[in-house]
């Protein structure tokens, strides 16, 4: 536990917030995530037991509640965890803006990455048909993340390890890097196209109705806006 030893209340909330793991937690719940499984697909390189005992801090100070939902618990930011909505925004963007990816191959996931997509699809921008199935294919991922389907059925999306049996729509292939990279806004997809990371079948020329469906992230409007900044001061 990190302890200060300070009255300042920058020193107070850092002992809470700074703790190995702690940020990610709170994101994983400001993005609608509740029940344990969800809340670890977000922070997959981290314990299950890890996990358990930020969760119970966050509870001890009054972040987040527990709730019974049937056999199992959910959990819920407090008013207190809706009040740090601002900051972690405030971080993602300026990570965005002054970080940027930098990505070393040890921080890539394949896991994450579908994570995330799943959760910011933008639904609404699907096909108006029954279903609609978008197979990824990671070529460099670990061959137990290397396949992934999203099964997008009546506006609400699932994603799948295992293949659901449903009709491909879409074929996906990649590495994991470039669709990270297009997903953050380090990159434009028909440039990773152009160079053969990324393959689209499907979804029109050069996957173009894919990207209306999938978006980015949600700070990557600052990541591209920070890329254009630096090309024209150079």
């Amino acid at each position: 536990m990190i302890d200060y030893m300070q009255f300042c209340t920058v020193a107070r909330g850092a002992e809470v917030l700074g703790e190995l793991w702690t940020p990610l937690v709170v994101r994983e719940l400001l993005c609608g995530s509740h029940r344990f499984n969800d809340i670890h697909r977000g922070v997959p390189r981290m314990s299950a037991t890890l996990l358990t005992q930020r969760l119970r801090k966050l509870e001890e100070i009054g972040v987040l509640e527990r709730r019974r939902a049937g056999k199992s618990w959910e959990y819920h930011l407090t008013p207190a965890g809706e009040e740090l909505r601002p900051i972690m925004v405030g971080i993602g963007h300026w990570g965005a803006r002054w970080i940027g990816s930098r990505l070393r191959r040890e921080q890539l996931d394949a896991g994450f990455l579908m994570w995330d997509i799943r959760r910011f699809a933008r639904l609404d921008e699907f096909p108006d048909a029954p279903r609609t199935v978008v197979h990824f294919r990671f070529r460099d991922a670990p061959q137990a993340e290397r396949e992934w389907w999203l099964v997008v059925e009546n506006r609400t999306a699932d994603l799948c390890r295992e293949d659901p049996g449903h009709e491909v729509d879409v074929l996906v292939d990649a590495t994991v890097r470039a669709l990270t990279e297009v997903w953050t806004g380090d990159s434009e997809p028909e440039g990773e196209i152009r160079s053969g990371e990324i393959t689209v079948q499907g979804a029109g020329r050069e996957g173009r109705q894919l990207w209306k469906w999938l978006g980015r992230s949600m700070f990557a409007p600052t990541r591209v806006a920070a890329r254009l900044e630096s090309v024209a001061n150079t």
